[in-house]
């Protein structure tokens, strides 16, 4: 729940900052922040300033963790850079709730793949999500968006589907060896993956932004910008301080997760006037 308020924020923070303004800048420095945050913890883990045992020391991990590190982090970015660009065209009362709609398709992975189940209060809830995509579609139409032809909401729901995907690779990651997962510490996997985001952001940025800028929407800086990493690092700490306790259920954790669109839904209507 306190993932959810945290995510709830950064979404609102998200619109506010890319509202008329150039998406790969702000997704770079978002990822160079995130980055950032972590980045003395791991010097101080490798120089031997902190030690195994105490708050905040990161394992160094083997190759194998690494690059299952860098295939989370292709999945996140990739649905990140999706979902920039329709969060800046559409409005948030309907990214929101559409992006609500992704523990569906990450129940859909943890029946199949982790053969978790649900009592019967749970399927009420995906239910009642599935009416309410459905119910979404059709009132979206009053404000001009027509869910089949408008191709930010296909990017949107792209990042969707990226986004589950990278939900239940989550659950394998930090899941133990004797479940069937890979066990890796959910801070390596946190610090690891927003800097090798970072990596491939500045790539990014200087392969495709820099060349056409003068072409494109000119950045505008905000601090918005800055409570965008914030409030998503505490956002993914608490969920993956929740994904690792023992009986977990992804399924459970990304559906309470996604009860953000209270927040985003709520500073939609109140503060951008959708």
């Amino acid at each position: 729940l306190l993932s959810a308020a945290l995510l709830g924020f950064y979404d609102v923070f998200k619109k506010r900052s890319l509202n008329g303004n150039a998406v790969i800048p702000v997704l770079l420095i978002n990822t160079l922040l995130c980055s950032a945050f972590f980045l003395p913890l791991l010097l101080g883990s490798w120089s031997g300033m902190l030690q195994s045992g105490d708050a905040g020391f990161i394992v160094s991990g083997n190759g194998t963790a690494h690059w299952l590190v860098i295939l989370k982090s292709c999945l996140v970015l990739s649905s990140w850079i999706c979902g920039y660009f329709a969060i800046k065209h559409l409005p948030l009362t309907i990214v929101g709730p559409i992006n609500a709609g992704r523990p569906v398709l990450t129940l859909l992975g943890a029946l199949f793949i982790y053969g978790e189940w649900l009592n019967g209060w749970q399927w009420a809830g995906v239910l009642l999500a599935i009416v309410s995509f459905f119910l979404l579609s059709r009132t979206g139409r009053k404000e001009g968006i027509d869910f089949k032809s408008n191709r930010w909401i296909y990017l949107l729901v792209a990042a969707a589907l990226l986004g589950a995907s990278s939900g239940l690779f989550d659950k394998y990651l930090l899941a133990t060896v004797a479940n069937g997962g890979a066990g890796l510490d959910r801070l390596f996997v946190q610090s690891w993956y927003n800097l090798y985001q970072a990596v491939m952001m500045l790539g990014i940025t200087i392969l495709l932004w820099v060349p056409v800028r003068h072409k494109t929407a000119p950045f505008q800086w905000r601090w918005s910008i800055v409570l965008i990493s914030v409030f998503l690092t505490l956002a993914d700490l608490a969920y993956f301080y929740a994904l690792e306790s023992a009986g977990a259920l992804i399924a459970v954790v990304s559906m309470v997760r996604r009860s953000s669109v209270l927040v985003s839904f709520l500073f939609g209507a109140l503060l951008f006037h959708e």
